[in-house]
């Protein structure tokens, strides 16, 4: 990626290349990379045939991914918990005992609950409603889970959401890199009119291979974040428990157990794929016309929320228009009958959660979703970069 030589671009800080580059121009274009020294604003100048991020390797550039990925997970991971708390509800998983969380006792009045939806009865025993013993919606789900089961279980499947993250981020957006600067090598001297649509290819193919060869893990923390655990003193099952879990009732059916592992992957990939190819499609020109618009004065924090804004937008909008196909995602991994699970498939499923719900079941946790993906898509996207560059120029220094 490059910088201008012009003068103007003096006041950058280092890192700004990595966040300002025109993805869409060919390495063969440039015949030098300047980088600007932000202490003392002095022009380096490096011999090169190639744009300044084409010579970092799979390693370094999965280690940036990596590390943009730990602070996503961890930020996003209770709207995570919401969302599949809310579509395995609609699925038919039971949270009856909510109640007890939220229709608690008055400490000053013992005999009175002092929760709304709380009857008492001509004998002195208390209901809750339906309307108490059910998600409402993310702020509910965010109130009853600390209510019921402690603070610290929004962050129910982190350690599976980490597993996840790092390696997948740390595949998939190397991936996209370098499979967007091989098309785009190609299409820029041989089909001019399909560069626009690299993005959508590479990062469709990219996502795929991801998705399949991270996918158990994704099954795990799934399945913690929608089952709830809550004796007391028990520790919740981990990932390989998990996954020791949904293996061990398919022994007995005389089904491949293994098989299991990647139960419901044709409606991940239905699901991540759609998703990769929105996102980046709408990504990439939209942080372009930003970048273009506040030009080549603009500060590096502005850059930087450039480069968050677009992923912000573009995971909003792919988050939203491919919710459906997560419910269905999430309804065939929490599945615990073996051998109905075995039978399930995207089209039947979606078919059923359309018969059982209608519109309002096919985008069930659409809200918290929507909240997560697209701070999670601006800080992978905004710090990706950075790290980058940041690799980059140790790179260079050690050299």
């Amino acid at each position: 990626m490059v910088i201008s030589s012009s003068p103007s671009n003096h006041n950058f800080p280092t890192w700004v290349g990595a966040a300002t580059a025109t993805r869409t121009q060919s390495p063969l274009e440039f015949d030098k990379i300047e980088l600007i020294n932000n202490n003392n604003n002095n022009m380096v100048s490096k011999e090169s045939g190639s744009s300044s991020d084409v010579g970092l390797g799979f390693l370094e550039r999965s280690v940036s991914a990596a590390g943009s990925a730990v602070l996503s997970a961890i930020l996003v991971n209770p709207l995570d918990v919401a969302k599949t708390r809310l579509q395995a509800q609609a699925a038919g998983v039971p949270y009856s005992d909510l109640c007890g969380a939220a229709c608690f006792d008055n400490p000053i009045l013992p005999g009175m609950r002092s929760h709304p939806f709380y009857n008492r009865s001509v004998m002195g025993s208390g209901t809750c409603s339906a309307e108490c013993s059910r998600y409402k919606g993310t702020v509910d789900v965010f109130y009853k889970v600390v209510r019921e089961e402690g603070f610290t279980r929004l962050w129910r499947g982190t350690n599976a959401s980490l597993a996840l993250a790092v390696p997948s981020v740390g595949v998939y957006l190397p991936l996209y890199d370098i499979f967007r600067n091989l098309m785009e090598g190609y299409t820029s001297h041989n089909a001019p009119t399909m560069t626009p649509y690299v993005p959508l290819v590479a990062g469709s193919l990219a996502r795929s291979i991801a998705c399949v060869s991270c996918y158990p893990v994704e099954l795990a923390r799934t399945r913690m974040q929608a089952f709830k655990n809550t004796a007391n003193g028990v520790k919740p099952p981990g990932v390989w428990k998990t996954l020791a879990e949904v293996i061990s009732p398919v022994n007995g059916t005389n089904l491949h157990g293994y098989r299991s592992l990647w139960i419901g992957l044709g409606a991940q990939l239905a699901r991540d794929v759609p998703f990769s190819a929105i996102c980046w499609s709408t990504l990439e020109p939209v942080r372009r016309s930003i970048l273009g618009f506040v030009g080549s004065e603009a500060k590096g924090t502005t850059i930087l929320g450039a480069n968050f804004f677009a992923g912000f937008v573009a995971g909003t909008l792919a988050a939203a228009s491919t919710c459906p196909l997560d419910v269905v995602r999430t309804r065939r991994q929490i599945e615990n009958d073996p051998e109905r699970k075995m039978r399930m498939t995207t089209r039947t499923t979606l078919i059923e959660i359309w018969r059982d719900g209608g519109v309002r079941g096919l985008f069930a946790g659409v809200g918290p979703r929507v909240a997560r993906a697209g701070p999670s898509v601006g800080i992978v996207v905004s710090l990706y970069e950075v790290v980058k560059y940041i690799v980059q120029q140790r790179r260079h220094s050690t050299q």
